[in-house]
């Protein structure tokens, strides 16, 4: 019996996004017919797919309003695309509600992916919108059959105020066959990757390399504390100990992450998304064989309780950023790499993929 269409939707101009890709190629590659749709918000960087992917084009100037041209627009892509052969597979709570009303139209499967608990993200709390966001959550996913999320800390979440019980798929890079040798940098090489937003520890590291002697720290990524963190570093007068990278190609981000010393994802608790989270830049860095410095936060100390990957900052102090550093750095690279590698086996897309296409089987013997 031949696999089912599945129509992949992202509110999101799908260039970086690292686990849309990875989901549509791997259900590319098992038979599945894919259609991937996001749209052209913060830009439409030329790609190159073996699927077909369209971007939904906005014309608005506003976050806010943006959302609600988008899921205007995508049901009735939607309406257009889906058939009674096809699986719906949403990702986010921003890309749901289209999703759904198209699912209970057709009466045809519906899967839910939840990159993160959108409704408790930092950039909304406090906000009316959030209130909005919250309602539709309420209202849609205690109904939803098929969920996965990202990290047992999200399912849990979901589980406890929903009575819904989502496949953990975490968002592990594919397995890396390590056998370059460790480059021995001078000065060491301190790599955050990733979205420049609140509460991602950057503005506390930046600081930290007042205390940090022979260590250049490079930002890849892009986002809205950008000009506020290279104010900061010309403020406190460490262009020369901070680089700013901009947004990079995932191939181009992998080959600067395995040249460096050591990574950090030192997320701060700003709300339960971050809370739960396991930030893809852990399981990067595991995969390129880089330790890092890492928060106290439940998900990160239960990778770090399994595999010594590197160290736990004690707090968000600037002092105490740069100590965690240095304890990595003297320890050195090669020191982590016995951990690193059992870590790099067991946390890697070939392991979650299994995961995944059973929740896709599942969907598909529901016809």
């Amino acid at each position: 019996m031949s696999k089912k269409k599945v129509i992949t939707s992202a509110f999101s101009n799908l260039y970086t996004d690292q686990r849309i890709e990875k989901v549509c190629r791997t259900l590319y590659e098992n038979g599945y017919e894919i259609e991937l749709i996001g749209n052209d918000w913060n830009g439409a960087e030329e790609m190159s797919r073996p699927y077909p992917f369209s971007r939904i084009q906005l014309v608005s100037k506003s976050l806010k309003t943006a959302y609600f041209e988008f899921n205007w627009k995508l049901y009735h892509q939607l309406n257009k695309k889906a058939d009674k052969n096809t699986i719906l597979h949403a990702n986010d709570l921003d890309a749901l509600l289209p999703n759904y009303l198209m699912a209970k139209k057709l009466n045809i499967p519906l899967i839910f992916d939840s990159h993160e608990i959108f409704s408790e993200m930092p950039a909304i709390q406090g906000k009316m919108s959030q209130k909005l966001w919250r309602c539709l959550e309420k209202i849609i996913v205690p109904k939803i059959k098929l969920m996965i999320t990202a990290s047992s800390g999200y399912a849990n979440w979901f589980k406890t105020r929903y009575g819904i019980n989502p496949v953990v798929v975490q968002n592990a890079p594919g397995k890396l066959n390590f056998n370059q040798g460790i480059s021995e940098n001078n000065p060491k090489i301190l790599l955050y990757q990733g979205a420049i937003n609140p509460f991602r520890g950057i503005d506390k590291a930046i600081l930290a390399m007042h205390h940090l002697e022979n260590v250049i720290f490079k930002i890849a990524g892009d986002g809205p504390r950008k000009t506020e963190y290279e104010e900061l570093v010309i403020k406190e007068n460490l262009q020369h100990k901070v680089r700013f990278l901009g947004k990079l190609h995932p191939d181009d981000l992998r080959e600067i992450t395995l040249n460096v010393d050591c990574g950090m994802s030192i997320e701060e608790n700003g709300g339960e998304s971050y809370y739960y989270s396991l930030p893809n830049k852990v399981l990067d860095c595991i995969q390129a064989r880089v330790p890092l410095i890492l928060s106290n936060l439940p998900e990160m100390l239960n990778i770090k309780n399994q595999f010594d990957v590197g160290e736990i900052i004690k707090n968000h102090q600037p002092l105490s950023i740069a100590e965690a550093i240095k304890t990595v750095l003297n320890k050195g690279r090669e020191n982590y790499q016995a951990e690193l590698e059992k870590a790099a086996d067991a946390l890697c897309w070939e392991n979650e993929e299994v995961k995944l296409l059973q929740v896709f089987e599942k969907a598909s013997q529901s016809f």
